[in-house]
């Protein structure tokens, strides 16, 4: 099928949503999929439902279709909980593999909750690990013999710089250590190969770039050799081989499934299966390719139309993820105007201004109308409006 599919997406009139890397919009049918959910199979059927609609095996079902769209066999994610969750248990699970050694490896543009998780945890077990962020740039030469884990995000939140996921698992595998990706920013942005990267594990969350809407369940991949070996730090009963036979004490199951924990949200998992609806036949080649040629074609009209704005992405695009990045001094500011005006982005802190490119909504004309807006708001300084100088509580 042909891109884009803005006929999939309920998308407000006079808007161009350049912000699916931060929240997708609303699938079309995802809306009735939550109504019939809490109607009739909740409603009607009651606790029945975990049977007559199969909630049961929910988690599993979508986990497979994740693992189509990342590069993974089935059967190898499991769906649950938040992102936060799955980074920990990830962390968790790859420091016992490595019981010899004390450093876990991560960069200084990771996001701060996989960092907080990290600090948490080395607090918790008190065992004189430490944690280490070098520049991202500076990272495979970080990559020693004292290294326990790699734990990176794949595209970088701010900037949108990719990480070579293939070089840095080769990396890291060579000197012993285990490989934990972050896939937020870039599951459902562009191809990937985790059966061919090796990486023991990867996470990633579902709001994003598969639409899932706000609170959708995470995902946690587990390399299916390494399966059986894995310890969960968190033994939640969805975990157990045998969750009904209320057992005492915790038997994993033989599968990723030993790596869910507490009982599924069935509501937002049944709007991410219909969510993952829109994906039906679309190439990650071609998906990727449209992404490159949108952002490029941003770039080049901001900066021909703005040269107040500082590119703040890699400008190589094999080097970028699906979003592109400005640097403005006044950049929060900025933001609230372009989105007053039509044009969704969003900001980070300090001076960012953040635009995603998701092919499956966004079209060329939506690019070139969007650069146009922000000329009227750099150039007019129509950012200075009084309104737009306090800053709400989500940026």
């Amino acid at each position: 099928m042909t891109l884009p599919r803005k006929h999939l997406f309920d998308l407000p009139e006079g808007v161009i949503y350049l912000d699916g890397n931060s929240l997708g919009p609303l699938p079309k049918g995802a809306g009735a999929r939550a109504a019939e959910v809490i109607s009739n199979e909740w409603g009607q059927q009651l606790i029945r439902a975990w049977n007559t609609s199969d909630w049961i095996s929910l988690p599993a079902r979508v986990g497979d279709r994740i693992a189509g769209l990342i590069g993974a066999p089935t059967g190898s994610v499991a769906t649950g909980d938040t992102l936060s969750i799955k980074v920990y248990q990830a962390l968790a699970a790859a420091l016992k593999i490595r019981p010899d050694r004390r450093v876990i490896l991560s960069d200084s543009g990771n996001f701060p909750t996989d960092l907080y998780m990290a600090q948490g945890l080395i607090g918790t077990i008190d065992q004189g690990y430490a944690l280490r962020t070098p520049a991202p740039q500076d990272v495979a030469d970080a990559i020693t013999e004292e290294v326990a884990v790699v734990m990176l995000t794949h595209v970088d939140y701010r900037s949108g710089r990719l990480h070579d996921m293939k070089a840095i698992t080769e990396k890291a595998h060579s000197v012993g250590a285990v490989m934990i990706w972050d896939l937020a920013h870039s599951a459902g942005a562009l191809p990937l190969d985790l059966a061919g990267s090796k990486a023991e594990f990867a996470v990633g969350c579902t709001y994003k770039y598969f639409n899932g809407g706000p609170g959708a369940p995470a995902f946690i991949y587990a390399r299916p050799d390494i399966v059986e070996t894995i310890e969960p730090a968190l033994a939640g009963w969805m975990g157990h081989d045998a969750p009904f036979a209320m057992e005492p004490g915790y038997r994993p199951a033989l599968s990723t499934e030993r790596l869910r924990v507490g009982t599924p949200p069935i509501v937002q998992l049944s709007i991410l299966d219909t969510a993952l609806d829109v994906w039906e036949g679309v190439d990650m080649d071609d998906l990727r390719a449209a992404s490159v040629a949108l952002c490029e074609t941003f770039i080049a009209e901001v900066e021909a139309r703005c040269p107040a704005l500082t590119l703040a992405s890699p400008r190589n695009a094999a080097e970028r993820g699906s979003q592109v990045s400005f640097a403005f001094d006044h950049g929060y500011e900025a933001m609230q105007a372009l989105i007053d005006r039509g044009v969704i982005g969003d900001f980070r802190a300090p001076d960012i201004m953040r635009f995603g490119f998701t092919p499956l909504y966004i079209d060329t004309a939506d690019v070139v109308a969007a650069a146009k807006i922000v000329e009227d708001v750099i150039k007019g300084e129509l950012w200075r409006d009084p309104k737009y100088q306090t800053k709400s509580k989500v940026t």
